[in-house]
């Protein structure tokens, strides 16, 4: 019985039509949705500090969101599906992440506490 050979190629189809059009769809998706929140003056969520202006950042990201371009290159995606497969195949070790590292991380900044809210102060 063989084993299936792994797929670290995208086809024509994969790339253009599964990639760089429905993140393209997804992209306009995110511009439309900002610019509902801007009409319907829904942008109290957009400020996240104190001294945010919510109009100013909806408007801000708005504007941002029109130049979005988030395709990849079809090289780039590939080398991915190589990286995995070497992964899956056990030709690249990988380490997990394990509850040990979050609790050690957890020793390291636990006790640091920071407030967003107030205001810096330099001394």
């Amino acid at each position: 019985m063989s084993k299936k050979s792994p797929k670290t190629t995208l086809n024509w189809w994969e790339y253009w039509i599964g990639h760089c059009w429905m993140t393209g769809w997804q992209s306009i998706r995110g511009s439309f949705r900002i610019w509902k929140d801007l009409m319907t003056g829904n942008y109290k969520d957009y400020a996240l500090m104190w001294y945010d202006d919510p109009y100013e950042e909806c408007v801000s990201w708005f504007w941002g969101t029109l130049g979005d371009d988030d395709t990849l290159p079809k090289e780039f995606l590939e080398g991915f599906l190589v990286q995995v497969e070497q992964i899956e195949s056990g030709e690249v070790k990988a380490v997990p992440y394990t509850q040990d590292m979050f609790d050690k991380l957890e020793d390291l900044v636990g006790d640091i506490e920071v407030n967003l809210n107030e205001k810096l102060e330099e001394d």
